[in-house]
């Protein structure tokens, strides 16, 4: 559970809700939030797939580190994922193009 009492799953659930209602992403992006847990988004295919299990050692087009709170904040709109990367609470790693595509899905 996080702060909020939001469990790694309706984090899942929220961020699915909004790849349903976007076009194809065309990659694989991985959400790194370390001890919290990895959440994976296959974006390659027709329909997105995530999934939270066994997927820490998966290959990713992009690889995105942060605390959980920071994805939810993102997910939910209130925290600007480009302010979040300027101040270092959101690293990178891959393509920045499949991140700044996903931010814009993911902030509609």
């Amino acid at each position: 559970m996080y702060s909020d009492g939001m469990s790694l799953e309706d984090l899942q659930q929220k961020i699915m809700n909004k790849l349903t209602m976007a076009p194809p992403l065309g990659a694989k992006i991985k959400f790194d939030c370390g001890e919290e847990g990895v959440i994976l988004l296959d974006g390659t295919g027709a329909a997105p797939m995530i999934s939270t299990e066994n997927v820490k050692d998966e290959a990713a087009d992009t690889t995105m580190h942060c605390t959980a709170d920071i994805l939810r904040g993102i997910a939910e709109g209130s925290t600007d994922p480009t302010m979040a990367y300027m101040t270092g609470s959101l690293r990178i790693e891959g393509s920045l193009g499949y991140a700044l595509k996903l931010a814009g899905i993911l902030g509609d």
